[in-house]
């Protein structure tokens, strides 16, 4: 009753909102405005969230621009608990003196990739700027094949990072070939690490070659490897394109950096595991501080983790994991419910997985075209985006397509009822 009764009243909000549209309405008329607006719209509108739910029906999984891979249950329950109050984040509850964070994952992470110690930061650029930073540092070399001098979106690019972290960066092979002779000549005392980065969003074919991570580490120079995506499931078969994580680690490879977010399907964060030195001295640099992970993405990295103790609860209760494997009989049953429901037409077409990983993987299945009707299919899509909750598919042929795979079987009546809104 107290948090109720500490609700602003009507009249004080609204005054509030009115305050601010009136302020921006007279500065746009003194600039010369003649349009009509409709203020109470504006006003509503002021009043939504700015970050709010939305519907995927674009059939990319692992969707950047839509926050990336959806939280499993018993992540968004590690959430809740994690916000209500205070927590143990850095206290030793036994002995009561400061601890760390890190050893609230630690433990799991060794456990599902083999590791000797690990470490979380607060997306994967920053676990390879700070491994290349803690290994390499300033004046030493960083060996690197032309061909993995990679940019990922956002224009992160991987010679950037080398020279963020004050190294040299030291380029052998050539865009499509290197070679173990280019690496062993380019070994110097100077040498502070082999850097090896997927190439997750794109793919070289034809007369390539690429030097083994096991070749790599048996150089006897430390080895930092951006594995990208973060597969911790070794035995699916739609994933065999991704480095999984535990054969980096088995290799030797002195730290593997991949992401929460994206086919671990967890919260953003940048993971790093490897050797216990290593790591060490990845926690002991001054830029980790800088780039550490917050309270509530690593309880929803640690309930996610929790999961992978089974891999068969992890398929099942992780999104990313189930969209991925979802049968064709389900997909068919899905898209049926959605096309009966807004008068679409079930055809054939192919998702994504996203988020940079397995670029010409194909996900053939079921999808739902809408007529859009003589407005066209932009602007249906628009509307569509402009509704509560907003809906967000993609457009091939003038027709607005609903993937299923990206829908929640819970959502389907959602999104229905959004496109039925969205056509008046």
């Amino acid at each position: 009753m107290d948090r109720l009764r500490a609700l602003p009243s009507v009249d004080r909000l609204a005054t509030a909102v009115a305050r601010a549209e009136l302020a921006e309405r007279r500065a746009e008329l003194l600039a010369g405005a003649r349009d009509d607006v409709d203020l109470v719209s504006r006003a509503r509108e002021r009043l939504r969230p700015s970050l709010r739910p939305v519907l995927n029906a674009t059939g990319v999984i692992v969707h950047t621009n839509l926050g990336r891979a959806p939280l499993a249950e018993a992540a968004q329950a590690a959430v809740a608990r994690a916000a209500r109050g205070y927590s143990n984040l850095e206290l030793d509850l036994a002995g009561g003196e400061r601890a760390t964070r890190h050893e609230h994952v630690e433990r799991l992470l060794c456990e599902l990739t083999g590791a000797e110690a690990a470490a979380v930061v607060n997306n994967c650029a920053a676990a390879v700027l700070l491994a290349v930073s803690a290994l390499v540092g300033p004046g030493r070399d960083a060996v690197v094949s032309r061909g993995q001098l990679i940019e990922i979106g956002g224009g992160f690019r991987m010679p950037e990072v080398v020279a963020q972290a004050g190294a040299r960066l030291v380029e052998v092979g050539t865009t499509n070939r290197t070679r173990i002779g280019d690496y062993e000549a380019a070994l110097t005392e100077e040498t502070g690490a082999i850097l090896r980065a997927h190439p997750s969003n794109f793919r070289t074919v034809g007369f390539v070659e690429e030097v083994e991570i096991e070749a790599l580490c048996a150089l006897g120079a430390p080895v930092i490897d951006d594995v990208g995506s973060g597969v911790l499931t070794d035995d699916l078969a739609v994933l065999a394109g991704e480095p999984p994580v535990r054969r980096s680690v088995h290799a030797g490879a002195a730290v593997v950096a991949f992401s929460g977010d994206k086919l671990l399907g967890g919260p953003q964060a940048g993971i790093l595991v490897g050797a216990e030195r290593a790591i060490a001295a990845c926690r002991r640099h001054p830029l980790a501080r800088a780039v550490r992970i917050d309270k509530l993405s690593l309880a929803a990295l640690a309930a996610t983790l929790a999961l992978y103790r089974d891999p068969e609860l992890a398929r099942r209760e992780l999104p990313v994991l189930a969209m991925l494997t979802v049968g064709e009989r389900e997909l068919r049953e899905r898209a049926g419910r959605l096309a009966a429901a807004t008068g679409g037409e079930v055809v054939d077409a192919h998702g994504r997985v996203g988020g940079g990983a397995l670029p010409l993987l194909e996900l053939r299945g079921p999808v739902v075209a809408l007529d859009p009707g003589p407005a066209g299919a932009t602007a249906l899509a628009a509307a569509l985006r402009g509704g509560d909750p907003a809906v967000v598919g993609r457009i091939e042929r003038d027709r607005v397509l609903l993937d299923p795979r990206t829908l929640a079987g819970d959502e389907l009546d959602a999104a229905a009822a959004a496109v039925i809104a969205a056509r008046g």
